[in-house]
């Protein structure tokens, strides 16, 4: 009954011009009292929809989709994300803070939703990527680009065997097909149905080196998150991190100078630190030019049983802050992050039973929203500017563009907002390199486009929605100014460190692989 309700309902909204969230709701509602039965969830909608396009009944709509698609943020940043973890293995470090549960990546609990997922599959790459892909299509989400997310604590550390084999296995399962080989399954990516756009891995500072970065690159990473935590050597020290600010200033340095993304991974009140310590490390990270990373995970400390710092806790060796003074601190913190930064999250995902002291408010970003608008202030990062649906006077769009030095280098931060900037249609990251030399044969007197990326809800490939943002050429646009730029300062070549699954868009554009970045003469005609 509920699956012949279900399909009743799918037909009638497909004949509707226009479906808001509350049209929805009132059909829903008026089915079920005709038919005297709970509410047909989204869910079933889906399934019924899915079923009545397969069987021919009903042709694909994107009226449709948007209207059934359940947690439609997901896609909202215009990619995929699809987040898989390592197998459980010893770590190099030592952390007072991190977590150890046994039998567990390190750092990991096995009650978080994205661990939970990892041990239903037994942690093994290929189903975790096909288990998600069928849940996105399932939630009505488009999944033909694809964020892949590599976690599991130091990446670095696992044998280059299991690297290579993991990292295909993920490449397979988007591509529906076992290749022979990873460069096999790079290659067949480029024109996979799921393209792997960016790739990124987890790893700490002392890890990075010339060789590993280039080991990075083989197996298509895009993006590499480190675990910073806290830029005071004291702070390091007490909480045995094992590595050094020189670790974390020479890392930055090597990625940028590869065209890596760089994520840090900060830890406000850690054993040592004060508010007052934490707002300064935060201010240090983008007034400092051997700092500036492109992004944050803002995690705050908290004691869980299986760390030691629960000792310390149990102690009274270690007092976390109250959530008064957490948010208050992370206002500040918001309010001094650039608007050429994302802040991807702002809590750990662990749970409030496995949280013995610390922080265990979830809609923390929320709240500070709330709070900085009652203030008259906002957050400049591009999380939170990110156009998203908001695209009723896209065609105002300006294009900003600010410079800063950065790691024995100039950044060039390209965007496309609205006139005031407070909401982001496109941007891009541009770097000039102080030097002519380069570890990577392929990017010796190349200026690097380390980033391109179009707001707004994600469009298929093969969509041909001219009114989609990511339609409306900002990225080639973008691409021609940064060319433009490099020219003005004496450079003759481009590099793109393009994720697998994009390389046919700069191939479009002009440019061809070398090695693993996708290369172009610029000022040739």
């Amino acid at each position: 009954m509920r699956e012949k309700v279900s399909e009743q309902i799918v037909l009638k909204l497909a004949k509707l011009k226009t479906v808001n969230s509350n049209r929805l709701v009132r059909i829903k509602n008026r089915f079920a009292k005709d038919y005297k039965m709970t509410v047909v969830s989204n869910a079933e909608l889906l399934t019924a929809y899915h079923k009545l396009i397969k069987n021919k009944t009903l042709k694909e709509s994107l009226i449709l989709n948007r209207a059934l698609k359940k947690r439609a943020i997901r896609t909202m940043s215009g990619v995929a994300p699809i987040a898989v973890l390592t197998k459980p293995d010893a770590c190099p470090g030592n952390c007072l803070f991190c977590p150890n549960e046994k039998s567990m990546p390190k750092s990991y609990l096995s009650n978080e939703p994205a661990v939970m997922r990892a041990i239903r599959t037994n942690f093994d790459p290929h189903t975790q990527v096909a288990v998600r892909l069928k849940a996105l299509k399932d939630q009505g989400h488009d999944n033909d680009k694809v964020e892949l997310i590599v976690m599991g604590g130091t990446f670095s550390h696992f044998p280059k065997h299991y690297q290579t084999w993991f990292i295909k296995r993920c490449f397979d399962a988007c591509n529906g097909f076992t290749a022979k080989n990873l460069p096999e399954a790079e290659t067949r990516n480029e024109h996979a149905k799921h393209r792997i756009v960016g790739l990124t891995l987890e790893t700490r500072p002392d890890y990075i080196t010339e060789k590993e970065l280039q080991n990075f690159r083989r197996l298509g990473c895009t993006k590499v998150e480190i675990g910073v935590q806290a830029t005071d050597d004291k702070i390091l020290t007490l909480n045995r991190r094992g590595s050094t600010v020189k670790d974390i200033v020479q890392a930055t340095e090597l990625m940028k100078t590869a065209g890596f993304k760089i994520a840090y991974h900060m830890m406000p009140n850690l054993l040592g630190s004060t508010p007052a310590k934490d707002l300064k490390m935060f201010k240090d990270l983008f007034s400092r030019p051997e700092f500036q990373p492109d992004m944050l995970k803002i995690y705050p400390t908290v004691v869980t049983r299986d760390a030691d710092l629960f000792k310390f806790w149990q102690q009274k060796k270690y007092k976390p802050y109250t959530d008064g003074q957490l948010i208050n601190l992370l206002k500040k913190i918001k309010l001094v992050v650039p608007d050429y930064v994302r802040i991807i999250r702002l809590i750990r995902d662990i749970p409030c039973e496995s949280i013995e002291a610390g922080n265990k408010v979830s809609n923390l970003r929320q709240i500070l929203k709330t709070q900085l608008e009652a203030e008259g202030k906002y957050c400049r990062c591009i999380r939170c500017r990110e156009a998203r649906e908001n695209t009723k006077k896209i065609d105002r769009a300006k294009l900003f563009i600010e410079e800063y030095p950065a790691s024995n280098g100039q950044e060039f931060f390209l965007q496309y907002a609205s006139p005031n900037k407070r909401i982001l249609y496109a941007f891009l990251r541009l770097r000039l390199n102080h030097g002519q030399d380069h570890f990577i044969p392929e990017l010796k007197q190349a200026a690097l486009i380390r980033e391109v990326h179009t707001y707004g809800q994600m469009v298929s490939i093969t969509d041909k929605n001219q009114g989609a943002v990511q339609h409306l050429g900002f990225g080639k646009r973008l691409m021609a100014e940064a060319e433009k730029i490099a020219l003005s300062h004496g450079y003759g070549k481009m590099a793109v460190i393009s994720g697998v699954g994009v390389r046919g868009y700069y191939r479009k554009l002009g440019y061809r692989k070398q090695g693993t970045y996708m290369v172009k003469k610029i000022g040739v005609i």
